[in-house]
C-alpha cells in the first residue's frame, strides 16, 4: 500500500451534530455583538417585565406567609361537661390526636381557665369575687394542621371530634374562618389573574422587540433561503439568541430585586422601628427564583419562535 494514500476517518454523527451546535451557539453570539443596541432593547425589555413580574411574587409570596402566620391561631376548642381525671384525660387526647388533622393538642382545666379569664379582664378582677373557681368548664384547645383550616376541612373535622366521648360542646370561630379563607381565596385568584395578565403581556413586548432584530437581518434570511439553507438552520442562530436574551434578562432582574430588597430592609431599619424577624419579611425561594430564571429562558425563545414563524412562513 502506498505512504500517500491515507483513508479519511468517517465523522460521527454526534461529532457533526457538536459543530452544529457550536456553530448555532457562535452565529447566535456574532448576531449579539452585530446587533448591540436592538439587543440591549430586547434584554431590558425582558428584565423590566419580569422585574414587574418577580415584585409581584416578593409581594405575594410575603402576604401568603403573613396568612399562613395568621391561620396558624385558627383553633379549635373541644368543652367537657364535666372534668377527666388523668386516665380518662390520657384517653381522650390519645383520641383527639388520632383525628386527621390534628397538630397539637392542650389540655386547660377549670383552675387554668379561671386564671386565663382573671388575666384578661385587666384590673377588674373583683367582678370575679365570690364567684367559684372552678364555674368555668375545661377543655382541649386544638391546633390544625394548613391542609385541616379550610372550610370544608375544618367542618370535617369538627363533626369527627363531636363524636368522641366526653366533648359537649365544640367551638372554632366559624364566621371568622369563614371570612379568612374567603379573603386568601380571593388574593389567590386575584393574583393568579394578574400573573398570566402580566405573563401575557410579556410574551407581547417580547416578541415584538425580537421582531426588531429580526427584520434588521431581512436581507440575510432571504440570501439564507436561496441558496438552500433549511428551516433549522435559519432559525437556530436566532432561538438560541432569544434564550440567552431571555436568561440575562431574568439574571438583571434578579438582582435589581436583590438590591431593592434589601436597600428596602435598610432603610426600613434607619428610619423606622423595624425589624425583618418581627415583620416576618422573606425574599424568593429558590424554587421561585429557579421559575424567574427559567421563566425568561422560555419567554426568550418563545418570542423569537413566535416572531420567526411568521418571518419564515413569508419567505416560503
Amino acid at each position: 500500500m502506498s505512504r500517500t494514500s491515507q483513508t479519511k476517518r468517517p465523522v460521527l454523527s454526534g461529532e457533526r451534530g457538536q459543530g452544529r451546535v457550536a456553530y448555532f451557539l457562535g452565529r447566535a453570539l456574532l448576531n449579539i455583538r452585530q446587533n448591540v443596541m436592538v439587543n440591549v432593547l430586547t434584554i431590558g425589555t425582558i428584565a423590566l417585565a419580569l422585574l414587574i413580574v418577580s415584585l409581584f411574587l416578593l409581594v405575594f409570596v410575603n402576604l401568603e406567609s403573613t396568612a399562613d402566620e395568621w391561620s396558624g391561631k385558627i383553633q379549635v376548642t373541644a368543652y367537657f361537661d364535666k372534668e377527666p381525671d388523668s386516665a380518662e384525660l390520657s384517653a381522650l387526647m390519645s383520641r383527639v390526636k388520632a383525628i386527621e388533622g390534628t397538630d397539637k393538642v392542650t389540655f386547660v382545666g377549670k383552675l387554668e381557665a379561671m386564671k386565663r379569664f382573671r388575666a384578661r379582664l385587666k384590673g377588674q378582677e373583683t367582678l370575679l369575687d365570690g364567684v367559684p373557681a372552678d364555674v368555668l368548664p375545661s377543655s382541649l384547645e386544638i391546633a390544625l394542621k394548613r391542609k385541616s383550616r379550610e372550610d370544608g376541612a375544618i367542618e370535617t373535622y369538627v363533626a369527627r371530634l363531636k363524636k368522641v366521648p366526653g366533648i359537649t360542646e365544640v367551638q372554632y370561630g366559624e364566621e371568622w374562618v369563614k371570612r379568612f379563607n374567603a379573603f386568601m381565596n380571593f388574593l389567590r385568584f386575584v393574583g393568579a389573574l394578574l400573573g398570566a395578565f402580566l405573563l401575557l403581556a410579556v410574551l407581547f413586548i417580547v416578541s415584538n422587540t425580537i421582531k426588531l432584530t429580526i427584520y434588521s437581518r431581512k436581507d440575510e434570511l432571504e440570501l439564507m433561503e436561496l441558496v438552500g439553507a433549511t428551516r433549522l438552520f435559519i432559525k437556530a442562530p436566532f432561538l438560541i439568541e432569544g434564550i440567552i436574551q431571555g436568561a440575562v434578562g431574568a439574571f438583571i432582574a434578579l438582582l435589581i430585586l436583590v438590591a431593592a430588597y434589601f436597600g428596602f430592609l435598610h432603610s426600613a431599619t434607619n428610619f423606622v422601628n423595624f425589624s425583618v424577624s418581627v415583620a416576618g419579611l422573606s425574599f424568593l425561594p429558590p424554587a421561585y427564583i429557579a421559575g424567574i430564571v427559567g421563566g425568561g429562558i422560555i419567554l426568550g425563545f418563545l418570542g423569537s419562535i413566535t416572531s420567526l414563524r411568521k418571518f419564515i412562513n413569508n419567505l416560503s
